[in-house]
């Protein structure tokens, strides 16, 4: 690990107020862990976008599976 990653490791284990909130066992390490899964993303977009739950899958326009009909299902 760089020193980079050791600072961006400490800015990001400053926890959001929502995570303040909820709480944290571990800051340090939880920052590490959502640095590592970002820098995955960045460093693979459509293969993590593929594994992910989260993220719709919109590359074909917009429509998604439900691309038939209008907006008010005709």
């Amino acid at each position: 690990m760089t020193q980079s990653d050791d600072d961006r490791i400490a800015r990001r284990a400053e926890l959001l107020d929502e995570e303040q909130t909820a709480g944290s066992a571990d800051p340090e390490q939880q920052a590490k862990v959502i640095l590592e899964e970002s820098d995955a993303r960045v460093e693979d977009p459509e293969g993590t976008r593929e594994a992910s739950e989260q993220t719709p899958d919109d590359r074909d326009g917009g429509t998604g599976s439900q691309g038939k009909g209008t907006a008010t299902g005709v």
